[in-house]
């Protein structure tokens, strides 16, 4: 008789198989687009082995802040590594804001920090940073899974909430409000999170990302990529159960030949359909502008006087994290700095939903 697997081994199984057949396709159109991008290329060897496109040192420890690492997950089959960022001045009777940070295809959690300088951000603002990295065994590109089915995306939603658990409970003083945004993959699963857990974050953001609960097979994620396909609001409307999903930020370069910016006018599409029907909603938009930076275009979708949802498109940008470190691939030195943009709405939005925690 052969012996039977637990349902959890046995899904783990399934989705790291999935994994390798699934996204490799769609990870190399994104890597051979980051590196090209890349100013400060690496090794083909080196690349090929890590599956990153521009490797970068481990982040030091800096006066104002102190790095941590760790591996949590599921169990021994789904584990993943992670980095994790406190600032100095955060105590367990006033705890600190966490910012789940979600790397693109490519990358790891090295590259990232580098790319997004989060720990300076962190720094200035007064937020803990925690970036969990994928493994390559679950996905060959690294790229988060952001497409699948509802077991295979799930399963990786849970790994996520199983390491922001792990660091909230070992580290007390950062206990405060919980956002997430991410690159590419990062940004289409920072959404997914949002909207399997909507009572846990404050607000999500994705930085050209796909829309999320839009794709199963690779071909449909190519689609959706391209602009082509859309995500069906009904049964994430279900499966929210009257819980509000969390609002949203989207950043996206107009000229993204990876992830369309379509996808940008399609999530903020979805986060509307998901309001209570009858929601009245207005529109307000406008202009960033930083010194020689890109010029962005701002909508904002208010219900009351409040944003729900807010789209930047940074004009002539491609597929990269904007203001992002020269030298690494994903990264546009000449976008405005796109953490910083986001952690002024998400602190807007904190500001409503102060009690909110972890």
């Amino acid at each position: 008789m052969a012996r039977r697997k637990s349902p959890l081994v046995s899904a783990l199984f399934k989705l790291t198989r999935a994994g390798v057949r699934q996204s490799t396709k769609i990870g190399k159109a994104a890597t051979r687009q980051g590196i090209a991008a890349g100013g400060r290329l690496a090794s083909s060897a080196r690349h090929v082995m890590s599956g990153i496109a521009t490797p970068a040192d481990a982040p030091a420890a800096v006066t104002g802040g102190r790095w941590h690492e760790g591996r949590w997950g599921l169990g021994p089959l789904a584990m993943r590594r992670y980095r994790l960022f406190i600032p100095t001045g955060a105590s367990t009777r006033r705890p600190i804001p966490l910012l789940l940070l979600l790397h693109g295809c490519a990358q790891d959690t090295a590259a990232f920090a580098a790319s997004t300088r989060c720990a300076a951000v962190a720094r200035e603002r007064g937020f803990a940073v925690l970036m969990p990295e994928q493994a390559q065994e679950a996905n060959p590109q690294r790229c988060w899974n952001w497409f699948g089915s509802d077991a295979r995306v799930g399963m990786e939603t849970r790994i996520l909430m199983a390491i922001v658990d792990h660091a909230v409970s070992g580290h007390p003083r950062i206990g405060g409000p919980l956002f997430a945004i991410g690159l590419s993959a990062g940004g289409s699963m920072a959404l997914t999170l949002g909207l399997e857990h909507p009572e846990r974050f404050v607000a999500v953001g994705s930085h050209s990302g796909a829309a999320p609960h839009s794709a199963v097979t690779p071909l449909q994620a190519g689609q959706t990529m391209r602009g082509r396909r859309s995500p069906d609001a009904e049964p994430i409307a279900r499966a929210l159960n009257g819980r509000a999903a969390p609002p949203l930020l989207l950043i996206h370069g107009d000229f993204d030949p990876v992830v369309s910016f379509a996808n940008a006018e399609t999530s903020a599409g979805l986060w509307a359909d998901l309001l209570p029907e009858g929601t009245k909603m207005s529109v307000a938009s406008g202009e960033i502008r930083r010194g020689s930076r890109r010029r962005i275009t701002r909508q904002d979708w208010k219900v009351g006087r409040q944003t729900y949802v807010r789209l930047l498109r940074v004009h002539g940008m491609g597929h990269a994290w904007s203001g992002g470190a020269a030298g690494q691939a994903f990264s546009d030195p000449e976008g405005p700095d796109a953490l910083r943009l986001a952690w002024q709405f998400f602190a807007a939005v904190m500001e409503r939903a102060p009690d909110k925690a972890v």
